[in-house]
């Protein structure tokens, strides 16, 4: 095994559209300065060329399970040996549920079987494969044994939309190139808490999450986009910590362990009410949640019919802003801000911290795949003093980590020398 800065990394391709993606996977990390060797299956030759692999990462392409070129024939055994890593990407639906039994029917499958590298998966395929029970049961066994990262949520190469796309090249780079530093170092190069490290025992954390729905009749209501993902891998991380943990959420789809306190509302006055009762007790606050910022005057009681007119006008009045109230009335407070923004992301969100007097701020771009309904984020995280903080775009719940890294910077004295 290489135990330097560059390492040895066996790409392994399945037959998939996404296949086209790999090329560009080989490219990142040979810049970078790692060896790459590459291992197709069949059905990945249909839709990419060996040729042109090879040509990008230098190595000959292992397609075969019987290599007569191979040291005693047993390819699979020196590339498992060679690996410092394994990624596979894209990974099929049945490639996954090859390695799932465990089945050596082709040289990949019969690599990581052999190998005693860390192997990550990347799966690629249509939305309603991703959602299907079996691939569900696949992905609940592998993910005990391997890193699974993705699939991000998007338009598909068959014309459906949802969850199936393969991670885009440089997120599966970055992800990989931070694990290569090991799992106490993150993407900003300073030290990132120890998720065994309990730094924040004793301490109580407020989490809000996922979005507010504003009812216009028994029907109808105003929302947004977020599905929550980002507050919840928060509060999971912080009890990873060791924190108490009382999270606040809106109407989502997610589940959270059983050992955080989970409160749930529907409307911005529900939220405001909880966070009001629950802040009292807690040391720190994180707002998360996507908060409409306008309701209904007056709901009406029954459902709204069409009129004869084409138009429909609402009268709205503004919610009240949770953060900066709880902010406000609460001065000791450790208080972190979230602000979405389509355009002007720092500039709003630095107005927002000052207007909020927070203590820190985390600013992510919404739209356009970005932020919402996706399982990557970036964020710029934005201090009172006025440090910044730029990290790139990655898994949310190892964004978690690294988000509580520099709260606790602020947040613990002892964490200041830190980083």
């Amino acid at each position: 095994m290489n135990n330097q800065t560059n390492k040895n990394i066996l790409i392994g391709i399945s037959g998939g559209i996404a296949a086209y993606k790999s090329a560009e996977l080989i490219r990142l990390f040979k810049k970078a300065g790692h060896d790459v060797r590459v291992c197709m299956t069949l059905g990945a030759c249909e839709f990419i060329t060996p040729l042109t692999l090879q040509a990008l990462s230098g190595n000959p392409v292992h397609t075969a399970l019987l290599d007569t070129e191979a040291e005693a024939g047993m390819g699979h055994i020196e590339l498992a040996r060679w690996a410092d890593v394994v990624l596979i990407a894209p990974a099929t639906a049945d490639l996954l549920a090859r390695l799932r039994i465990g089945m050596a029917n082709d040289l990949l499958s019969t690599i990581i079987l052999a190998t005693a590298a860390p192997v990550h998966i990347a799966p690629a395929m249509n939305q309603q494969m991703w959602a299907h029970p079996a691939t569900e049961e696949n992905i609940t066994i592998l993910e005990k044994r391997h890193s699974i990262h993705g699939p991000a949520a998007g338009e598909q190469a068959c014309g459906d939309v949802g969850f199936g796309r393969m991670l885009e090249p440089q997120a599966l780079f970055e992800k990989l190139t931070k694990s290569f530093h090991g799992s106490v170092s993150n993407s900003l190069g300073f030290d990132l808490l120890d998720p065994n490290s309990k730094k924040l025992t004793g301490h109580r954390v407020l989490i809000t999450a996922g979005p507010t729905r504003e009812p216009l009749d028994p029907v109808r209501y105003l929302t947004n986009r977020s599905s929550g993902k980002m507050g919840y891998a928060i509060a999971e991380a912080a009890l990873a910590l060791g924190a108490e943990v009382v999270l606040v959420s809106g109407p989502t789809r997610l589940s959270v362990s059983a050992a955080i306190k989970r409160i749930d509302i529907e409307t911005a006055e529900d939220m405001l009410k909880a966070v009001t009762t629950e802040v009292a007790s807690c040391d720190l606050f994180i707002s998360a949640a996507a908060v409409a910022d306008y309701r209904l005057k007056t709901i009406s009681s029954v459902k709204m019919k069409k009129t004869s007119s084409a138009d429909l006008q609402l009268d709205l009045e503004q919610n009240p802003d949770i953060l900066a109230t709880t902010s406000l009335a609460n001065p000791e407070l450790f208080t972190v801000g979230f602000a979405a923004e389509t355009n002007n992301v720092l500039k709003y969100a630095e107005a927002k911290l000052k207007k909020k007097s927070l203590n820190l701020i985390v600013a992510n771009q919404v739209g356009k795949q970005k932020g919402f309904d996706v399982e990557t984020n970036q964020v710029d995280i934005l201090a009172a003093n006025g440090e910044h903080f730029a990290i790139p775009e990655m898994d949310k719940k190892a964004l978690a980590f690294e988000i509580l890294t520099i709260i606790c910077k602020f947040y613990l004295p002892e964490d200041t020398q830190r980083i």
